[in-house]
């Protein structure tokens, strides 16, 4: 369960994210529907650690990431809305790239790569480099990203944005 209480984020006059407090059960999927600037991007990046709040608490099973950063990271699976890749890299070299900067056991880490590509709808593209990749599989190498790991909590910001039809039942499959 990760558990949101009375978050708040200032950026000098301008608060971002108000006082709101939440809770996301095992199992449970949740989205946050709002106007452009309602502070949704803003909440998911402190919910993973990019931002420290103003004031509140952010908590993954009664801990708080903040004081425990690294057991929070391994716990949490995050796509940012601006998915950020290594263009210059293959997609197998880039996720290989993400399990060892996790600190994914080589074994385990071989298990997860199988796991996305298939999964991910990546096997076809899989030694390609990422620079000459469609929107749609750069979006599938970012979810790969995301879920290689095995997180308990997976965080995607606008993940089907900016495709088209195909690619976002691609995407949510």
């Amino acid at each position: 369960m990760i558990e949101i209480k009375n978050l708040t984020r200032d950026f000098g006059a301008l608060r971002a994210v108000n006082g709101i407090s939440f809770a996301v059960h095992t199992g449970e999927i949740v989205g946050f529907l709002g106007p452009n600037g309602a502070g949704k991007t803003t909440t998911m990046r402190m919910m993973v650690g990019y931002l420290q709040p103003t004031a509140g608490e952010i908590e993954l099973d009664h801990e708080s990431i903040h004081t425990h950063p690294l057991s929070a990271s391994a716990r949490i699976g995050y796509l940012p809305e601006h998915n950020p890749l290594y263009a210059e890299m293959s997609v197998r070299e880039f996720l290989s790239y993400m399990g060892e900067l996790r600190q994914m056991k080589p074994e385990w880490l071989t298990q997860r790569l199988e796991f996305v590509a298939e999964n991910c709808g990546l096997t076809e593209v899989w030694n390609q480099s990422i620079r000459t990749l469609s929107k749609g599989y750069r979006q599938r190498t970012g979810l790969a990203q995301a879920i290689l790991h095995d997180p308990e909590v997976l965080i995607l910001d606008e993940p089907t944005s900016g495709l088209d039809p195909n690619q976002i039942v691609g995407i949510r499959e």
